[in-house]
């Protein structure tokens, strides 16, 4: 029986730093929607390559990013998790789709040219990535891309790129992704600067974000350091100064799952900021510390995490390969039988 839920794509870099916002923004939510629609989650390291890396902390970052995605609970029974280099249809047909891409269309992509100003080499990866991007999606008859607002103008090429594929090649070969931006997604604020996006790229990341595989002590560290004001008044507000304690109760209530009203009546006994840091830290602490557990001891288990990154490249490539099949033949090239 045909399978008519809606097919999404989500992709996450293996770049390490994942930290309470990436889980709370994004992963969260990507695991409460497995049963709804068809998910692909791809481990894009690939993408990763696009600036020098370490080889051997790449492969260790790769393989850790996989067992902790499948800790937060990630379910190979209801989703398909992949690294993207294990699936080879997604470097193949880049190229093909390379040769129908003008080149005005990647240079001006928003982050090429930010990010190539500030280099003084810039690699072809570095352009070419939005391409490679395009066809993560394009591979899978995505109908959803759940993005944020820095990746939108990427599934806009995607659909741009999809469309002047079918014009060319004259027929409907390629479903037209849509951007989604979550609008109920948490939005959790540096501890060290609460007026900035808590980021896994900051030069101080303790202090400033909570990764999830950061030990007890040291979280309970990082939010004792948490940027408050001179208020000494628990309670929700969208006053910039008060910006740090607004996001302490904002992680609490995202992680908790209650109102604004529930959370307040939570610290209506509280004995000031101190008070409100330790019994945040403590709620983050029993949230992700058996995402932690679960973590080590898949990574402590290789066999296992190879046998399920095995099992998600191959359902991946079920997908994959027929569709990178017939663009090759649409495209003129000769397929062997």
């Amino acid at each position: 029986m045909t399978d008519h839920r809606p097919r999404v794509l989500s992709g996450i870099q293996p770049t390490g730093n994942i930290h309470i916002g990436n889980y709370l923004g994004a992963i969260r939510n990507w695991v409460a929607g497995q049963a709804t629609k068809i998910n692909f989650f791809c481990i894009v390291d690939l993408h990763a390559l696009t600036v020098p890396r370490d080889p051997a902390l790449l492969r260790q970052q790769t393989r850790s990013m996989a067992a902790l995605l499948f800790a937060c609970g990630i379910d190979p029974a209801q989703s398909i998790l992949f690294v993207q280099s294990h699936v080879r249809a997604h470097a193949e047909t880049t190229w093909l789709l390379n040769t129908v891409t003008p080149l005005g269309w990647l240079q001006r992509m928003t982050q090429f040219k930010d990010k190539s100003a500030k280099q003084e080499s810039v690699l072809t990866g570095l352009l070419d990535y939005p391409v490679l991007m395009a066809m993560d999606i394009l591979l899978y008859d995505a109908d959803e891309v759940p993005v944020g607002d820095d990746q939108k103008q990427h599934v806009e090429l995607t659909r741009d790129l999809a469309q002047r594929f079918n014009t060319i090649y004259e027929q409907e070969f390629f479903v037209m992704p849509e951007p989604v931006i979550p609008t109920v997604a948490a939005r959790v604020m540096g501890l060290d600067d609460p007026l900035k996006k808590m980021s896994k790229s900051s030069d101080h990341i303790r202090g400033h974000a909570v990764p999830l595989l950061e030990d007890a002590k040291e979280i309970e560290r990082s939010f004792k350091r948490a940027v408050t004001d001179s208020y000494n008044e628990i309670a929700f507000s969208d006053d910039p100064e008060r910006a740090g304690v607004n996001n302490l109760l904002g992680i609490y209530q995202a992680i908790t799952g209650k109102s604004q009203a529930e959370v307040l009546a939570d610290f209506a006994n509280a004995r000031g900021y101190g008070d409100l840091k330790k019994r945040v830290a403590a709620t983050v602490i029993d949230a992700i510390t058996p995402i932690r557990e679960r973590h080590a001891k898949l990574m402590t288990d290789p066999g296992e995490l190879d046998r399920l990154l095995a099992m998600g490249a191959e359902q991946a490539a079920a997908y994959a390969e027929p569709k990178a099949q017939q663009m090759k033949e649409i495209m003129g090239l000769v397929v062997p039988s």
